[in-house]
């Protein structure tokens, strides 16, 4: 397990910390590797009713270390090979998991960091923060999910222009369309992000996990399908010992 992505429970939440700020928390393959082990290791923990996703030093992720890329065999099949069987994994497993997924951001989040981000549920971030989707301005496009998650959060226009002109954006922005949900003082956002756990923890957690898978699948699927799915999401909560302890009280 890569020491540069640690992993620790605070009450309810787990939290994954990118700790590599001499590099700006830039992610190497090793800690891509691990990253998907920790997401599963916090899916697994009845203690834990969210995962926050932060870096360490004051910022959160420059994206991948260039000097990382620079080992990998300059083919086509070697490139395609390093997303589909490294980075992808942690999409892929993200979008396994039911527990909500916050980013905690301070700094910058730039290219790849910034997509880890958007790949969350929800995103705190300090009114000090600076965004930028910057695979364009070194030949790149975005090979870990930035063209399928940003035009879904702020729209295409908006996620074409910041995407064809590597432009930073600051925070307030970002709030403004829609990137980030809430802004907070800076060397806050990981405070800020705690208490929003806290507020999801008090409610039932089987509710809480089918809600997101609800609003996950809604996205990819014709109104008739997300509502048969949602009843019988209904019907699952509906008859849990918590949910029924609730229903009773309106019996009495």
């Amino acid at each position: 397990m890569s020491t540069d992505i640690t992993y620790r429970v605070d009450g309810a939440a787990a939290i994954i910390t990118l700790s590599r700020p001499h590099r700006h928390n830039a992610f190497t393959f090793e800690m891509i590797e691990a990253w998907p082990e920790l997401l599963r290791r916090a899916q697994a923990d009845d203690q834990v009713s969210a995962i926050v996703l932060t870096g360490d030093g004051g910022t959160f992720c420059s994206g991948v270390d260039l000097r990382s890329l620079a080992e990998v065999d300059p083919t086509p099949l070697a490139y395609k090979e390093m997303l589909t069987e490294r980075i992808h994994h942690v999409a892929l497993t993200l979008e396994r998991i039911d527990k909500p997924v916050i980013a905690a951001m301070e700094g910058k989040a730039v290219g790849a960091g910034l997509d880890m981000a958007l790949m969350c549920d929800m995103r705190i971030a300090a009114r000090t923060a600076e965004f930028t989707e910057g695979y364009v301005s070194i030949g790149l496009v975005p090979g870990d999910g930035g063209g399928y998650f940003l035009p879904r959060l702020v729209g295409p226009a908006t996620a074409m222009e910041l995407l064809l002109t590597g432009d930073p954006i600051n925070a307030e922005k970002a709030l403004r369309i829609g990137m980030v949900n809430h802004l907070t003082e800076e060397g806050r956002a990981l405070e800020r992000a705690l208490a929003l756990v806290d507020r999801i923890a008090r409610h039932p957690q089987k509710a809480v996990r089918l809600i997101k898978r609800t609003v996950r699948e809604s996205l990819h699927s014709d109104l008739p399908t997300a509502l048969d799915l949602v009843s019988s999401h209904f019907g699952l909560v509906a008859c849990s010992e918590e949910t029924q302890a609730i229903i009773g009280q309106g019996r009495r």
